[in-house]
C-alpha cells in the first residue's frame, strides 16, 4: 500500500499579510506534529480584504510576501511538502494573481498555479463578487509531484468545471487539491456536493482546505474542511468554519481501484471524437425537423 498523511488547514484569514503569517503558521505547525508529509491551506491564505483598493495597496510579488516566504521556511524546518493553497500577489507585469504556490521540503517552490476561473457573479441573496477585476487569470493547468502522489492544481471556484478536472485525471493526477474561500449561501448548497461529483468523475482524492467564519473585511467564508476518496467517500471533514487542522491518511492505491471499475476517464473527451456530440444536436420528436 503506498499511503500518504495529509493535513488540511482551516484558517480565518485576516487582512494583512503580516497578520495571516501569525495566524496560519501554528496550524500548519499542528499539522506537522500530527505527522503530516503533505500540507494544504485555504485560498488567500496570506490576507483577504474586499475592499480593492486596500488589497492592491498591499500585494506584493512572491519574493516579498511574507506568507509565502514564510511558508518555504516552515517547510523546509518541518521536513513537510506544503501547498499554499493561494497566495493574493502581485505579477512581474504589475497585474495581481490568485497564485498556490507548492514548496518541497527543501523549501524551494516546486510549481505554481494561477486560478484560471474569476469567481464574477451576483448571487440571489445580493451578494457579488468580480474577481476579474483585480486579478488576471491564469492560463494553463499544472500538475505537479508531492512525495510519492502526482496533484492536479486547482482553486475554488475552478471547481464548477469539470473540464479542467478531467484534464488533470488524464494527465496522471491523483490528487486534486481545492484550496477555497467559499461564501456561505454556496458553501451550504453546492460545497460537498460538488467536491465529491469532482472526485467521483476522475476517481481522485479530492482536498479542500477552507477558508471559515467573519473574517476582518467584513465577509464570511463556509469553512467545513474536507477531504474526499476517489469513490465519492467522505475521509474526513471539520464541521464548523472555525480554524482547525483536518489529518487523513491517504491509501493510493484506492486511485486504480476506483478507476478500474468506473473506466470513465478512457472513453475520449467529445471534441475528440470524429464528429463531436454538440455538433449533431437535433430537436426531439415533439419539437420537429
Amino acid at each position: 500500500m503506498t499511503s500518504l498523511r495529509v493535513g488540511l488547514v482551516q484558517t480565518r484569514t485576516p487582512a494583512t499579510a503580516a497578520a495571516g503569517l501569525t495566524h496560519v503558521e501554528p496550524l500548519i505547525r499542528e499539522a506537522a506534529a500530527q505527522g503530516a508529509q503533505f500540507i494544504v491551506t485555504p485560498e488567500g491564505s496570506n490576507l483577504l480584504e474586499k475592499n480593492r483598493g486596500k488589497l492592491l495597496s498591499q500585494l506584493t510579488l512572491q519574493e516579498q510576501d511574507l506568507v509565502v516566504q514564510g511558508g518555504r521556511a516552515l517547510a523546509k524546518e518541518l521536513g513537510v511538502t506544503l501547498l499554499i493553497g493561494s497566495a493574493l500577489v502581485l505579477r512581474q507585469d504589475g497585474k495581481a494573481a490568485n497564485r498556490s504556490f507548492l514548496i518541497s521540503p527543501d523549501g524551494e517552490i516546486t510549481a505554481t498555479y494561477d486560478k484560471l476561473h474569476m469567481f464574477d457573479v451576483d448571487l440571489p441573496t445580493g451578494e457579488t463578487a468580480r474577481e476579474s477585476e483585480a486579478y488576471e487569470p491564469g492560463d494553463r493547468a499544472v500538475t505537479a509531484r508531492a512525495g510519492v502522489a502526482k496533484l492536479g492544481l486547482t482553486i475554488c471556484y475552478d471547481m464548477r468545471f469539470p473540464a479542467v478536472y478531467r484534464a488533470l485525471a488524464v494527465a496522471g493526477a491523483e490528487i486534486i487539491t481545492v484550496p477555497a474561500a467559499f461564501t456561505r449561501p454556496t458553501g451550504q448548497a453546492h460545497w460537498e456536493i460538488l467536491l465529491r461529483a469532482r472526485a467521483i468523475e476522475t476517481g481522485s482524492f479530492v482536498l479542500a482546505a477552507a477558508q471559515g467564519g467573519f473574517h476582518e473585511d467584513g465577509r464570511g467564508t463556509y469553512g467545513h474542511t474536507l477531504a474526499v476518496g476517489p469513490w465519492g467517500e467522505i475521509l474526513g471533514q471539520l464541521d464548523h468554519d472555525e480554524p482547525g487542522v483536518l489529518v487523513v491518511d491517504l491509501d493510493l492505491t484506492a486511485v486504480a481501484k476506483a478507476r478500474t471499475a468506473i473506466p470513465a476517464l478512457k472513453t475520449p473527451a467529445p471534441s475528440r471524437r470524429p464528429r463531436p456530440w454538440h455538433d449533431q444536436i437535433r430537436p426531439g420528436l415533439r419539437g420537429g425537423p
